[in-house]
């Protein structure tokens, strides 16, 4: 397949359209893109070489025309010397070097037009490779989007697993088995001496309260019976 024919394959594709009905959508586009890569180095490559035989062209085209005006001085010289013969032959070699510049004139003009072509080429391709790859950033983004959520629910589902469910109870059961031996180490132990004391100052203290909302209470009847 030649350049200009994969050129304008992948000009004329649709990504979009390609992909969907891809069964390894980023496989696909990681070619796509080498394609790509490689057909723009190839039309480079091709537009560096005409832009090189333009530059030719052009000096070539200098040397002729200063050989044309070399023989157009000479005709001239030698019609101020009265040597007729020798002006039609000096213009003879004039009009050679004149048609021979004609010829490389126009070999230069179709060089320009190939060269305006291939940069209008090289511009399409670079446009349509930078929308693969941004296409390319979407798949790789999107692929592992997928892969850690289908990490996270296998995770969720061996967490809800019956094995997993065994294994936190079990855990609970012994939780709950160690407050209750932690309960048991305090269970029946006699108090100390500090917490008697502090017993009986508290029952004093109760008893004082009581006493005083009686006075209160009998205050109270003593004024109503009045």
């Amino acid at each position: 397949m030649g350049i200009f024919t994969r050129f304008r394959d992948i000009v004329s594709s649709n990504i979009n359209v390609m992909l969907e009905g891809a069964e390894d959508p980023e496989k696909l586009i990681k070619l796509m893109i080498r394609e790509m890569e490689d057909t723009l180095v190839e039309l480079k490559a091709s537009c560096a070489g005409v832009i090189a035989r333009g530059a030719t062209t052009r000096r070539q085209l200098e040397e002729i025309k200063e050989r044309a005006a070399v023989w157009e001085g000479r005709a001239q010289l030698a019609v101020n010397k009265g040597r007729d013969d020798l002006a039609r032959e000096a213009l003879m070699e004039k009009r050679k070097y004149a048609s021979r510049a004609e010829d490389l004139e126009h070999e230069l003009s179709e060089l320009d037009a190939l060269v305006r072509h291939y940069h209008d080429d090289i511009q399409q391709l670079e446009e349509k490779l930078q929308k693969a790859r941004e296409k390319q950033r979407i798949l790789v983004q999107r692929h592992i989007h997928a892969v850690r959520k289908r990490r996270a629910q296998e995770d969720i589902r061996r967490i809800e697993s019956t094995d997993a469910v065994m294994k936190f109870e079990a855990l609970e059961n012994r939780i709950e088995r160690m407050e209750a031996e932690a309960d048991l180490v305090n269970y029946g132990k006699k108090p100390t001496l500090e917490a008697e004391f502090e017993g009986l100052m508290m029952d004093d203290e109760i008893e004082n309260d009581l006493k005083r909302l009686k006075t209160s209470m009998n205050h109270g009847e003593e004024r109503v019976s009045q």
